[in-house]
């Protein structure tokens, strides 16, 4: 392969994003990190929404969860045959659902959290139910908080007979403030007096931006441990005030580095370049090819009175249509608004672009890390 590189595209349709980042821009620290035993926690449980309309779910499932709530609620399941609820259970006026919640680090008894219900069984909506009383257990099997309230839809579902209408997904809710906080699960952030903070993106160049920052507010309290994690030594006089200097560190500015990176999601069709992504000078040619495929099964019939069958001839219909493209020579690029400009000018599509990058990354002329997801 020479510096000269012939691509042929399909062409397309999506988005060119390029985030145009401005150079030596601040972000917080605390924008960018974490403390080290500060962090959330998933709590799970598995419950029953009532009130539905006719929207719930009918499975046999979903009987036999109703059945095991009502034995809990000491009705037993013999007072349950005999009362004749089995009909009700079958109403489509109750659901079977899981709830979800993030429990955070610093939540205290009595507390509110907000909670997610997602339907188990073949309800069709959760508009309008009330989520019963739920426990809501850690990864350990303790309970960590109850939840119960009305469930909140983000879209709806209207049917009739001959049609329905549907926006968003109505078996998925939420319940703002739904769930009561009954144990902590309180983390230290503080050890040996210390604090360690973690980027959420690990970068060599970042932690040493944040570690001479603190340093220069507090002279040789942080040192870097690795491309993910910085030490901080709280100062004596801020001991008695953990909180405040924690607060003080995550209000300190750095100017963030990153690896240069090209994202593509051929499923959406995007594609998103870093910062510091750059091409070396290579020639380009792309061109357009279209395929449109139609059926047009046509019926022989057989004549009257003849032993023949009626069979079905298929017909198809095959046009490819190629649009050329000429070679064309991208200049070496420095920023990402010049590799935008550089890639515009050859008139690809959105599409185009993702089978490009692929092809420079093969030819060795882009010098960035390349993800496709």
């Amino acid at each position: 392969m020479g510096v000269a590189r012939y691509v042929c595209l399909l062409a397309g349709l999506c988005w060119w994003v390029c985030p145009g980042m401005v150079v030596g821009q601040t972000v917080r620290i605390k924008d960018i990190t974490d403390f080290e035993g500060a962090r959330s926690n998933q709590l799970f449980g598995f419950g029953l929404v009532v009130g539905l309309g006719n929207t719930g779910g009918r499975s046999q499932f979903t009987q036999q969860v109703a059945a095991d709530m009502l034995q809990r609620l000491s009705v037993n399941a013999k007072a349950v045959r005999e009362l004749q609820i089995d009909p009700v259970f079958r109403s489509g006026n109750i659901s079977a659902v899981m709830v979800t919640a993030e429990l955070g680090p610093f939540a205290r008894k009595g507390s509110r959290i907000d909670v997610t219900v997602s339907a188990l069984d073949d309800a069709k909506s959760l508009q309008g139910g009330v989520l019963l009383l739920t426990p809501l257990r850690g990864a350990d099997g303790e309970v960590y908080a109850v939840a119960q309230g009305p469930v909140s839809v983000g879209g709806f579902l209207a049917s009739g007979r001959a049609a329905s209408a549907q926006q968003n997904f109505p078996t998925v809710g939420r319940i703002p403030g739904g769930a009561i906080v009954e144990a902590e699960a309180r983390g230290e952030i503080v050890c040996n007096g210390r604090l360690r903070l973690l980027l959420k993106r690990p970068d060599f160049a970042t932690a040493q931006a944040i570690a001479r920052a603190i340093n220069q507010k507090y002279p040789e309290s942080a040192v870097t441990l690795d491309a993910g994690t910085v030490e901080v030594a709280i100062p004596r006089e801020k001991r008695g005030n953990v909180v405040g200097f924690a607060g003080e560190i995550g209000l300190l500015e750095v100017s963030p580095d990153a690896v240069a990176v090209v994202v593509i999601n051929e499923r959406t069709g995007t594609v998103v370049a870093g910062q510091h992504v750059k091409i070396s000078t290579v020639a380009v040619a792309h061109g357009n090819l279209t395929i449109v495929t139609a059926e047009n099964p046509e019926v022989s019939q057989p004549l009257p009175f003849s032993r023949g069958q009626t069979t079905v001839v298929p017909r198809t219909q095959l046009n490819v249509t190629e649009q050329g493209g000429g070679l064309a020579v991208v200049e070496q690029s420095v920023t990402v608004a010049e590799l935008a400009r550089a890639l515009n000018a050859l008139g690809v599509t959105p599409r185009d672009l993702i089978a490009i990058f692929q092809a420079l990354k093969e030819a060795g002329a882009l010098h960035a890390e390349l993800v496709i997801e």
